[in-house]
């Protein structure tokens, strides 16, 4: 029987987590949250959760080291799973409240406020699943829980995004006053803007397959 994959969500200080290291736990993963830099390299999988303010997650990623420990996870190619504001931080930049932001440049692009009659985006909406996703396998259709006022409305591909190692990025959209990106599968590193962990039957088997990829 293959053991339990070993996933560590990054504790920086920010949001309320046990939610998600349940249900990591509930869909068959060994979970530690910490923010151990052993730990972290060590595991086989990596979570970055995000609440908040771009620059805020950032502050706090920082003082952690979380940026250079997701920088060499994703170097050696070890799993990276970032999630809501952790899917953000993965851009170039953010623009929150007049305050631009660097970002772990991961991926180009700006993440600012979205352009809507209501925000935030708050609750329950389908996605555009991207042709050939692994993450949304079994989910394509389903609905997915989304609160959030600022998001990335476009994915611009350039030099920045390895795609020789990994090959083209898989996006996945979703429309809330026009098009933003939801989940981005790139080699390594994976992200999702909405919250699995509060997703209901169909994030937990979107965290299933991103769990099963560990192995």
């Amino acid at each position: 029987m293959p053991s339990q994959p070993r996933v560590v969500v990054l504790d920086y200080g920010f949001g309320n987590v046990r939610s998600a290291v349940r249900s990591l736990e509930r869909v068959g993963a060994v979970v530690e949250l910490t923010a151990d830099a052993q730990a972290a390299a060590e595991a086989d999988g990596l979570v970055v959760p995000g609440v908040g303010a771009f620059a805020a997650v950032m502050a706090g990623l920082r003082g952690v080291r979380g940026d250079q420990i997701i920088d060499r996870r994703l170097a050696g190619g070890r799993p990276v799973l970032g999630i809501c504001v952790g899917m953000q931080v993965m851009f170039a930049a953010g623009d929150e409240h007049g305050v631009h932001t660097e970002g772990l440049g991961e991926w180009p692009g700006l993440v600012d406020r979205l352009e809507a009659p209501v925000v935030p985006h708050m609750g329950w909406a389908t996605v555009d699943a991207a042709e050939g996703s692994e993450l949304f396998a079994g989910v394509e259709d389903q609905r997915f829980y989304f609160v959030h006022s600022y998001a990335a409305r476009s994915f611009p591909l350039s030099e920045t995004v390895d795609r020789e190692r990994f090959g083209a990025p898989l996006v996945t959209w979703a429309d809330h006053g026009g098009p933003f990106v939801a989940a981005v599968e790139n080699g390594p590193l994976a992200a999702t803007q909405f919250h699995p962990e509060k997703s209901g039957d169909a994030g937990a088997q979107l965290l299933t397959n991103w769990v099963a990829s560990l192995r």
